[in-house]
């Protein structure tokens, strides 16, 4: 039960956040599309790098990463060591996006390669938005005030309204109220807010499960018995070590593991994080908001150093709460074995989903539950409010412009505020939908249709960008084939039962030859027909590089751009070293 210093916080953090966002629109009037769309191109490095971060860091990792954490231990940290993948995206992918001076990632493929390239790309994008991220965060979040706050109830009519469909409800309307009234800068500057009560609050999860698991008495190998906060990592790994669960957690599996089979999870885990944080509008849309190219740049560098951190918010917390949960201690009186399971086969069973909200319940203490509650709904309000920005660009830049070029500027502001509350209806509508699928795993369930999505879309950009023979065919063709290649699979995962049933090819093995499939299409459909003009290469292609280019990039870096990505990928290097022996 939240008390009423809980309530206090999160009270404070909503006045917080409307100030914010009612300095963000006296600040600057928007009275364009790239105004509402772009912050009118004004945003400097810090709020860049944050936003790239809260964006990312939705309601799904609370819930989602850390139930993979107490199910699967360090699986899923390839996804979440993508640190390296955003530095590499400001010096080789950004530098092309911003000196186009496009507004989307279907107008760069468009400029390189032709109109039809994009109105593929803006129709994957805009469906993929609704049936993944919009419903996924929603369902997640929800769960979240399910656990946390069951006392708020609305009776009407009769009928009972419980705290899943009141926060689900709640956090969208005003997600998308701020993001369609405030634009990008309202959600860019909320976001530099909220990053710090995201950080400040999962780590607190970290530390107090730390806390409590090192003083639970439970019998070190060394016969002593655990009492500090030390003592509580060596209490998780002996805890993982006794149930015979080295391998399950470890970071690295077999090639014939049934999930995470190790190349299989590299490549697919690669392919994804170049999708996601090197062509994604959802992320790139923040960099081009940027005041020139070094800001966008730094933005990006600094995301990735944040980006270290979801191992430890997330997944470490899960499996903090695995070890509690294993050694069944007694918190207030409490026992953890009569919290957060489910019932398989007739036997309790740990329900991962539950883990992270479970945590926050019973192991903080007064205020800090209400830091926590306040960082769950800055994750999820930030997520929600980037996804329904980026919609609204994508539907109004690359749809209706298109379909309507002579628009005035004034209605396409009009057009992307009415785009993003239909958006918000759209993701409550799905919302029963996914609660009845999802029954855990939520995480990994993300990860997997991201599999079946992003390799035909890697291959095009890639491509595009290093072979300067490729032109619209070979774009049309990689996209099309590659995308009903990819939704051929994950219809055979639902009606076959995925890895459990029918699975042809397991899902990340999938994803790797997916992505060469559709390379090799990419270069057989180009060389059917001729080479592009100098118009789609000139600037657009590591081959069709000017001297005047080649200047402006360079100019927009020195050493501390250096030093910052050479630190980054430093510590992604430390990590892996680390976690890839950690329990021998």
């Amino acid at each position: 039960m939240l008390t009423w210093i809980d309530w206090l916080m999160i009270a404070g953090y909503f006045a917080l956040l409307g100030g914010v966002v009612v300095f963000t629109m006296m600040r600057q009037k928007i009275q364009s599309g790239e105004d509402l769309f772009l912050g009118g191109r004004s945003v400097g490095w810090l709020a860049i790098g944050a936003s790239i971060f809260a964006a990312n860091i939705g309601s799904e990792h609370l819930i989602g990463l850390a139930g993979s954490g107490a199910a699967a231990g360090l699986s899923q940290a390839h996804w979440e060591l993508h640190a390296w993948v955003l530095v590499m995206m400001s010096w080789v992918f950004l530098p092309f996006y911003y000196k186009s001076g496009v507004s989307t990632m279907p107008e760069f493929l468009e400029r390189r390669f032709g109109a039809r390239a994009r109105w593929i790309l803006s129709l994957v994008s805009l469906a993929a938005y609704v049936l993944t991220k919009i419903s996924v965060t929603v369902f997640a979040g929800a769960l979240f005030f399910e656990v946390m706050m069951p006392e708020v109830q609305l009776t009407i009519g009769g009928t009972t309204i419980t705290s899943f469909w009141i926060g689900a409800i709640a956090t969208v309307i005003l997600a998308g109220v701020y993001s369609s009234i405030g634009g990008l800068s309202a959600v860019v500057y909320t976001d530099l807010v909220q990053t710090g009560i995201i950080l400040a609050g999962t780590l607190s999860v970290t530390a107090f499960a730390l806390y409590h698991l090192g003083n639970s008495g439970v019998a070190l190998a060394d016969g002593s018995t655990a009492q500090g906060m030390l003592d509580g990592w060596a209490v998780l790994k002996q805890t993982i070590k006794s149930t015979g669960n080295v391998e399950q957690f470890g970071l690295w599996h077999s090639l014939t593991h049934k999930t995470f089979p190790w190349l299989g999870v590299a490549i697919a885990s690669a392919t994804i994080g170049v999708w996601y944080w090197c062509t994604d509008q959802f992320i790139i849309q923040r960099t081009l908001a940027a005041k020139n190219l070094t800001n966008a740049r730094r933005g990006a560098i600094w995301g990735g150093a944040l980006k270290l951190c979801p191992v430890f918010l997330f997944l470490v917390p899960g499996m903090l709460g695995f070890a509690l949960w294993q050694n069944n201690v007694k918190i207030g009186g409490v026992e953890f074995q009569s919290l957060m399971y489910k019932m398989v086969d007739g036997a309790k069973v740990i329900d991962g989903d539950k883990v992270f909200p479970t945590l926050v319940q019973n192991l903080l203490p007064v205020g800090f539950r209400g830091l926590v509650v306040a960082g769950m709904i800055a994750a999820l309000m930030s997520s929600l409010a980037s996804l329904f920005n980026s919609v609204s660009t994508l539907f109004t830049v690359d749809v209706y412009q298109k379909l309507k070029p002579d628009t005035p500027q004034r209605k396409l502001v009009t057009i992307g505020r009415t785009t993003t509350v239909v958006m918000t209806a759209l993701g409550l509508l799905w919302l029963p939908i996914m609660k009845a699928i999802a029954g855990g795993g939520l995480y990994q369930y993300i990860q997997a249709v991201q599999s079946f999505l992003a390799p035909p879309i890697v291959a095009v950009f890639v491509m595009g960008l290093a072979w300067k023979r490729m032109n619209l065919r070979g774009a049309v063709w990689g996209l099309s084939l590659g995308f009903i290649l990819g939704m051929c699979k994950l219809g055979a995962n639902i009606i076959w039962g995925g890895a459990d049933g029918f699975a042809f090819i397991q899902d990340f093995y999938f994803s790797g030859i997916l992505l060469a499939v559709s390379i090799l299409i990419v270069v057989v459909a180009s060389l059917t027909a001729p080479a592009p003009d100098a118009a789609h290469t000139t600037g657009l292609t590591f081959a069709g590089l000017d001297p005047e280019f080649k200047k402006e990039n360079r100019a927009s870096w020195n050493w501390i751009d250096v030093l910052g990505s050479t630190v980054v990928v430093g510590c992604v290097v430390a990590a892996y070293a680390y976690f890839w022996t950690w329990l021998d």
